[in-house]
């Protein structure tokens, strides 16, 4: 059973507590430092067959991030759903979650990038418009905590299905289960369309990582839900 009821409303928890300090710290090297841009350029993920790629970056990756609002909405939703769950999973274990969940959408994600490159490979070979898309899909990166954080949102949902959110817009209240459901199916839908700027999949491969981690720990025992 929880205590976020004791201590969760108000208190921070040690993980989420440093993890928001860290992805701050990082976010501020970034804009403020004068080799903020090699930060990006080594610390984002690439795809796997890019030059600019290193094994690293599924790590470092999460703790970049494009912008201040970028930086906010996901700070906001980790200490918002993060303090929960932590509570739930121990200190301990919740950074591993966190970690987890946060490279495990990054190897998938890759994955589809993978796919989408196979399948337009050949056209690329005569067709400039298709020689342009795999070009981006292999250059362009990717950074932001939301792989992580998807998996967070996506672990109280699984850890509190029946709790209360009051959303903002439209304002109704909805239950965690329901609300972890639409957000995914909204973010699929986003993939699939896609042109945004922004990788839909990582969010939903980060919550497919989550899904994969706490069903493996309920079935060794190690959590309850």
């Amino acid at each position: 059973m929880s205590n976020f009821s004791m201590n969760g409303a108000f208190g921070t928890p040690p993980v989420v507590k440093n993890l928001l300090i860290i992805n701050t710290l990082v976010f501020m090297a970034q804009a403020l430092l004068p080799f903020g841009e090699v930060i990006d350029q080594y610390g984002a993920l690439y795809y796997w067959e890019s030059p600019d790629f290193y094994p690293w970056q599924y790590i470092t990756s999460m703790f970049l991030h494009g912008n201040v609002s970028h930086l906010l909405f996901n700070m906001f939703a980790l200490w918002m759903f993060g303090r929960v769950v932590e509570y739930d999973l121990g200190s301990q274990r919740f950074l591993t979650f966190y970690l987890l969940s946060g490279i495990g959408a990054g190897i998938l994600y890759s994955c589809i990038n993978w796919i989408e490159v196979s399948a337009i490979r050949d056209a690329a070979l005569t067709s400039y418009s298709a020689s342009e898309k795999m070009f981006l899909l292999v250059n362009t990166p990717v950074l932001g905590a939301s792989g992580a954080i998807y998996g967070v949102l996506l672990g109280f949902g699984m850890l509190h299905p029946n709790s209360i959110i009051m959303l903002i817009f439209p304002p109704i209240p909805m239950k965690a289960k329901y609300f972890v459901l639409i957000f995914m199916a909204i973010e699929l839908i986003w993939g699939v369309r896609g042109g945004d700027g922004v990788a839909h999949f990582a969010h939903v491969t980060g919550m497919i990582s989550a899904f994969i981690l706490l069903k493996y720990w309920k079935a060794k025992g190690k959590i309850f839900y």
